[in-house]
Order: C-alpha cells, then structure tokens, then sequence
C-alpha cells in the first residue's frame, strides 16, 4: 500500500503497455551489478517484485498532463518524441519547458512516460519504443560495458558541491540513526541496486569510519519509501526532492547528502540515446539536443523558479508548501566527464562494475 508519496496519475501509454519492437531484444536486467559487491548477497532481495516483471521496469503508470501542447500551436506538423524519466521534481525542468513551447518551437511534440530509474529505460531505449532517456549514469555505464550502444548526449541535472542538496539518506526516526557509520548492518533503501545512490552511500559510510560492505541494500521506489520507512520495513533510504523534504518534515532524520560527501557537484541525470539514433536520426538528435539546452537554461534562470515550480504542481501530487520549498538541482547540458568517470571510479572499488565503461565511446556531447 503506497502511503504519502508523490504519485503521478495513472493512464494509459506507459512504458508497460508498449509492444516490443521487432528484431533483437535487449537483454533483462542492464541495471543488475555485473559483480556481487560486499555485503550484497542479502541487497539483491527486492521489496517489490513486480520491478523484475518487465524488461522495462517501469515503476510508475502514466503520461503525465505536460503532454498537451500550448494553444495557438499546430501539433500536427510537430514530430512525436517519447521521452522516459523519472516522477521526481527534477523533472520539472522537462515539464515547464514543455509548457512554455520551447520543444515546439524546435518542431517536436514531447510524450514522458515515468521510470523507476535510467537503468529500467534502456530496453526500451534499444528497442526503439523510446526516443530518449533521462536518468542515473549507472544505466548507460552498463550499457556500455555489454557494448549495447547506449550513449550519453548530454548532462541534465547536478547536485550541489556545497550547501542544501538535492538528495540525501533519510533515516526513520525510531531507527536512531544520525550519522553515515551508523548505516553499517542497516537495510538501506535505493531506487535502483548497483547504481550511484549505494555507490556514493558505501563511500561516505567508509569516510565516516562505518562498514560499507555490511549494509543490506534493498529497492524501493522513490514513492513508496514513506510508506516502507514507517511500516519499519526499511531503516533508511537515499531519496532526491520532494522526498526529503517530505520525510524531513514528517520527523525522520537527514543522515548524509552522500553525493555532496564523496563527490561534490556530482551529475546526477542525464541525457541518454543509442549510437544507431545518433547516426540514423541526426536531425532529430540536434532538434532535440537545441531543445533541451535551452529547456535547462530556462529551468536554470531564477526569472522562471515561479514556472517551475509551478511545473512541479503540475505534474506531482505534493502539497503546495513542498512545491514551493523543495530544493532544485543544477541544471545544465554540458557533461562533466570528470564527474562521471570518478563514480564509475567509485563503483569499481565497490565491486559494483568489474571494469570501467568506454568514456570515449560512451559519452557523446552534443
């Protein structure tokens, strides 16, 4: 039963209703560790296992209303781009730039359709039932590694090296948790195993003198954390905005903004397609490419926090109060591949990728 959460309504046209594309599927299970890390034997135990259904692993049902078009526009002429992301309120830059025509005036008619994580969109994405992705780099990462021809095109959103950011682990207030060492031995909670939420998890626990290999990671839907933190099913979970301001205010306890701990200024989404859409499709590519750097400039511009904030109520059944409250990310296209290939970095030492991606393969700015 889903308690408290932002949800987004459930329609027809997500993820889970799209017929396969014909030709080669793409293999279950991109976003499963290639390597069992320390301390994951029990992490590999899903709360919920409907997330292991669907090669697309979809969480959540639904378009979402920011696929209407501005009035005065003719659709007709617009080419359809359906793009997968996550029902969190970094996504609202996507929302509000769709709102205010930006994507139409670059000849596109944008459909979201709602993922769990980057990871769960990249069947899809190689089947072609998506155009575009935007999520965690640990989807494309192993991609990359299984040369499946997945490649990041553009940063989307940043964490902050300094200051309030953007995610952080929240323990229940009855677990008597406070600090990161204190996670050792704990059911954490991430929304997708193996991805940059335990990654950076495990390294600040080690930083703050704790056991990273005896933490039992479990996966939790963003959405449903609130819920599973009160039903004691979990002692701790890494969320993004609005949740931890949600759970903040509810009593539970900010442990650790671990990507702000272990790598500041951290990517934390972005942009994703495959190699072949790249080549075949390289006008869709640049409209969109156009598209989204002037989305994400918008988004980033204090003048439009009102629209997109504004965007947020929209799109997610949040109160009022924590629409207007919630701390925005970074926003911005250009990657930093630094940034990137220090988690991957990261992830190797954790035994979470047995070897490091193909950065010059795997990273195409546009």
């Amino acid at each position: 039963m889903w308690v408290g959460g932002p949800r987004w309504p459930t329609r027809p046209g997500d993820l889970t209703h799209i017929q396969p594309a014909a030709g080669p599927k793409a293999p279950v299970g991109v976003d499963a560790p290639t390597t069992p890390a320390p301390g994951r034997a029990l992490s590999m135990k899903k709360l919920f296992t409907v997330g292991l259904i669907a090669s697309v692993a979809i969480a959540l049902a639904g378009c979402t209303d920011s696929d209407a078009t501005p009035s005065g526009e003719n659709s007709g002429e617009l080419r359809q781009v359906r793009v997968a992301a996550l029902p969190i309120t970094e996504t609202a830059a996507l929302w509000g730039g769709m709102k205010a025509g930006i994507f139409e005036k670059h000849g596109l008619s944008i459909e979201v359709l709602p993922a769990q994580g980057g990871a769960q969109a990249i069947p899809a994405l190689i089947n072609g039932d998506i155009d575009f992705a935007i999520g965690q780099p640990f989807g494309p990462f192993r991609a990359d590694l299984q040369d499946l021809g997945v490649v990041i095109i553009g940063n989307y959103a940043s964490s902050y090296a300094e200051g309030d950011d953007i995610n952080a682990v929240v323990a229940s207030a009855k677990s008597g948790i406070t600090r990161p060492a204190e996670l050792a031995g704990k059911r954490v909670a991430v929304n997708s195993l193996g991805a940059a939420g335990d990654v950076t998890i495990m390294a600040a626990v080690e930083k703050d003198g704790g056991d990273p290999s005896t933490i039992k990671f479990v996966e939790v839907a963003f959405p449903d954390v609130p819920a599973q933190l009160e039903a004691d099913n979990i002692d701790a979970a890494w969320v993004p905005e609005p949740f931890v301001t949600q759970l903040r205010n509810r009593g539970d306890t900010f442990v650790v903004a671990p990507y702000q701990a272990v790598a500041p200024g951290l990517a934390t989404l972005t942009a994703i397609t495959t190699k072949e859409q790249l080549d075949s499709e390289a006008e869709l590519v640049a409209d969109f490419t156009a598209a989204m750097k002037e989305t994400l400039a918008w988004a980033q511009d204090s003048a439009n926090e009102a629209a997109v904030r504004q965007a947020i109520k929209d799109n997610l059944e949040l109160p009022e109060a924590v629409a207007d409250s919630v701390k925005l990310p970074e926003f911005g296209w250009e990657l930093d591949r630094a940034s990137l290939e220090s988690l991957a970095t990261l992830a190797g030492k954790y035994k979470v990728l047995d070897q490091q991606p193909n950065f010059d393969r795997l990273i195409q700015q546009q």
